[in-house]
């Protein structure tokens, strides 16, 4: 079945998609040839439940992994016996059905060749180099790292700054008495960048050195706040496993035209639809 007509042209993609659908599920079996059932003398092997499982991935996300083994056999089964009455049928001698094929191995074909010889040929080396040229110049945003702590009243904030001001420790106080969110973590916000924060907290934020405090209360739609500007750096340059899927993508794409372009270049193609050849394409 799957043995004779996917499997094997795929070769090189066979233990991926193994090893993706091993992983996701119990198995016993794990060599891609191990026999898991027989329709009169087609055998349906391990490969072939991977490579269904690639094919029904979305309607398997609605079951039990544990479940996916027995839903695929059970799909396979059921496509073999229909397939072995379609030959009986002879609807595969049928033009259009043969018309069909021809499409499917084109495609099938396509994708093979882009997985392995465009995809494929990305090599570590190729991320690392890509990675160097991408951020050889970066300049990350700035980035600000403040606390505060937020109360109802500006009286109340008065006094948080007065108490402060006195030597109160600011973020065992915004444990004891801010009302937001981070206030069980010392008013710890974090890092952020300009644009994060609504305006009249980042400019209080903005016009603050490290280690200073605002000398007012500052009012936003979620009551008023004692800030303090912990630190400010600039925003790090991202690590290259970060940023390894969309490099991978960039390259993947370029090496897509420049393997195209080639190998356009030495076919010879015709188009002798009259109305085709000048039929707006997209780029």
């Amino acid at each position: 079945m799957f043995q004779n007509t996917i499997r094997r042209p795929f070769g090189s993609l066979l233990i991926p998609a193994l090893a993706v659908f091993i992983g996701s599920a119990t198995v016993n079996a794990s060599e891609p040839d191990d026999v898991v059932a027989t329709v009169g003398e087609t055998e349906i092997t391990e490969a072939d439940l991977a490579f269904a499982a690639q094919d029904l991935g979305q309607e398997l996300q609605r079951f039990p992994p544990a479940q996916w083994r027995a839903i695929l056999l059970d799909v396979l089964v059921d496509m073999e016996i229909l397939a072995q009455a379609a030959r009986d049928a002879k609807i595969d001698q049928d033009p259009d059905f043969q018309r069909q094929i021809d499409f499917l191995t084109l495609r099938a074909l396509r994708n093979a060749y882009i997985a392995q010889e465009v995809e494929g040929a990305i090599t570590d080396a190729d991320l690392e180099t890509a990675y160097a040229e991408t951020f050889a110049d970066y300049q990350g945003e700035e980035e600000l790292n403040a606390r505060h702590i937020l109360v109802e009243e500006k009286a109340e904030a008065e006094a948080v700054i007065k108490e402060l001001e006195a030597g109160a420790d600011f973020a065992e106080l915004a444990k004891e008495r801010s009302t937001g969110p981070s206030g069980p973590n010392g008013g710890d916000l974090g890092y952020f960048t300009k644009g994060q924060m609504v305006k009249p907290f980042e400019d209080a934020v903005l016009a603050l050195e490290p280690g200073q405090i605002t000398e007012e209360p500052v009012e936003t739609q979620f009551g008023w706040h004692v800030i303090k500007l912990e630190d400010r750096r600039t925003q790090p340059k991202p690590k290259l496993a970060e940023v390894a899927p969309q490099l991978r993508q960039q390259l993947a794409r370029e090496k897509y035209a420049e393997t195209m372009e080639a190998l356009k270049a030495n076919a010879a193609v015709e188009i002798l639809d009259e109305d085709l050849k000048d039929a707006p394409r997209s780029e």
